[in-house]
């Protein structure tokens, strides 16, 4: 069968969602997942975007060895060096170039004629060429682009020194069939075409990105490229684990290996899932919590009968087989370090004491302990940076009755070491929670959106608390677990707060592909 490249830019083109806001050492777990997960190449950022993304980009640079790690850069030599910079130590360094192609971007947004788009993307490659060994250039918008341009400017780039070239459907816009027949007249009008490799990159906004990256491989494509669930801009980009199973499940109609470790499809969606805050639709193909559910009665006649009949894929594929309960208050440290290394963990022994009294704290007060609490756990630890964080919470406590205002008072260590105690009131005990805390933070908090979800089942489940606001006039999400609810939102407050503080340096807006 043939092998197609697996271009992940979960970290990249994924947390451009909006409210998603990942930091360094979030990133670097992500990273290790999706090496786990086998992607051929992982694009860690934009590294000339922030001091943050640089060094973000770096690390996992300097981190992943299974994995190409690239950054992504504007066709300017600025961009370029940067991107050096970062990923000069890396095992393949690897960059990833763009400029528009379409003509609404080149005349509205470069302001630039066709010819001298042309020099640009051949200058910004060759100059490119001279620091990597691996050149990826995008066409950004060539699902709008003139076909004949834009196999004049691929010959050109190619000449320059690509060795990837990526056709991105930037705005959705595509139908399969306009896709990849764009894919096909490239293939056969391009010299030197059947040296470099050929990628499709397609965003969700009419709903047809598996559809289109799918057509894209049918007529050609050597390389795909996506994110963990779908997220993205706007709609997302193509879910990387949809297409991965796609081609496995009609392996006998595309004759396509991806060399994705299917078996760990899940754990990477629960991890994204939980880093980002971006909850997964029920019914998301592949990873939905309804994936494999069937609740009609003529279905489950049928499962009985032979799974066959309604359940083209197993949760055992994707790595979703669980055990319930996994441990209990009476379980010892060395069956929980088991455990977390069965699961995937790869901690210190100093993160394993600390997630291992975090597991007992929460095993006296839960009736079962099931994989979800522990990968919560586990994964918060992992990420856990040893830096004492700039606002941490030491009490909250509500007063609420039907009849009475609700009353909200906290606790809380500021930077200096001091503990500053505030109360106030709001029309429910979370508002009221939220104006004890603006009194106790320096800066301007608005929030723009919250919500609790369960981690796992039953009355005593953990809560989720994932809180975005804007802090000091700049957008950050923040997200805390506790199995009060009105714990885990004043934590996710703090932790919004604590995220935009360290932030170093301001991002830039990048769209592309």
């Amino acid at each position: 069968m043939v092998q197609i490249d697996i271009f992940d830019t979960t970290l990249r083109d994924g947390e451009q969602s909006a409210g998603i806001n990942l930091n360094t050492s979030e990133k670097i777990e992500i990273a290790r997942q999706l090496e786990r997960l086998g992607a051929t190449i992982i694009e860690a950022g934009f590294p000339a975007a922030s001091p943050g993304d640089f060094n973000a980009v770096k690390r996992i640079g300097n981190t992943v060895k299974n994995s190409i790690v690239t950054g992504l850069a504007r066709s300017v030599k600025g961009d370029i060096d940067r991107t050096w910079e970062a990923l000069k130590g890396a095992e393949q360094p690897h960059i990833h170039i763009f400029l528009a192609t379409s003509p609404i971007h080149m005349e509205h947004k470069l302001m630039k004629t066709p010819d001298q788009v042309v020099d640009i993307a051949v200058e910004s490659v060759r100059y490119a060429k001279k620091f990597f060994p691996l050149v990826q250039w995008s066409a950004e918008d060539a699902s709008r682009s003139d076909p004949e341009f834009l196999a004049h400017i691929i010959r050109k780039v190619i000449e320059a020194g690509a060795t990837t070239i990526n056709l991105p459907d930037t705005v959705g816009y595509a139908t399969p069939h306009e896709y990849g027949t764009m894919f096909k007249y490239i293939s056969e009008n391009v010299a030197g075409i059947e040296k470099v490799k050929l990628s499709a990159h397609c965003h969700n906004d009419l709903g047809m990105a598996t559809a289109n990256t799918l057509a894209a491989i049918e007529n050609g494509a050597t390389q795909i490229e996506g994110t963990i669930n779908g997220i993205g801009e706007r709609a997302g980009n193509v879910a990387l684990e949809e297409v991965a199973v796609a081609l496995h499940i009609r392996k006998q109609v595309y004759g396509i290996e991806t060399g994705i470790n299917l078996k760990e499809i899940k754990r990477t969606s629960q991890l994204v899932s939980q880093l980002t805050g971006s909850i997964i639709q029920p019914n998301k193909a592949v990873v939905g919590k309804n994936a494999f559910a069937h609740e009609s009665g003529i279905h489950q006649d049928g499962m009985l009968k032979n799974p066959l009949t309604y359940e083209i894929i197993t949760p055992e594929l994707i790595g979703d087989a669980k055990t319930e309960l996994v441990l209990g208050k009476h379980s010892g440290r060395h069956a929980f370090k088991d455990r977390a290394i069965k699961m995937g963990f790869d901690l210190d022994e100093e993160k394993l004491n600390r997630a291992f009294i975090e597991f007992k704290k929460l095993a006296d007060s839960k009736k079962e302990i099931v994989e979800d609490d522990l990968f919560v756990l586990l994964t918060d630890q992992q990420i856990n940076e040893k830096d004492t964080p700039v606002y941490e919470l030491a009490s909250v406590q509500v007063q609420y009755g039907t009849a009475n205002i609700p009353t909200a008072t906290a606790s809380v260590y500021h930077p200096n070491g001091e503990l500053i105690s505030e109360a106030a009131t709001g029309a429910g005990s979370v508002e009221a929670i939220f104006n004890t805390l603006e009194r106790i933070v320096e800066g301007k908090v608005h929030i723009l959106d919250y919500r609790v979800t369960s981690i796992g089942k039953g009355r005593d489940a953990l809560g989720e608390a994932v809180i975005n606001m804007s802090y000091e006039g700049e957008p950050v999400t923040g997200r805390d677990v506790a199995q009060d609810v009105l714990e885990a939102t004043a934590k996710a407050y703090l932790n919004a707060v604590n995220r935009q503080i360290v932030k170093k340096g301001h991002k830039v807006e990048v769209v592309i592909g």
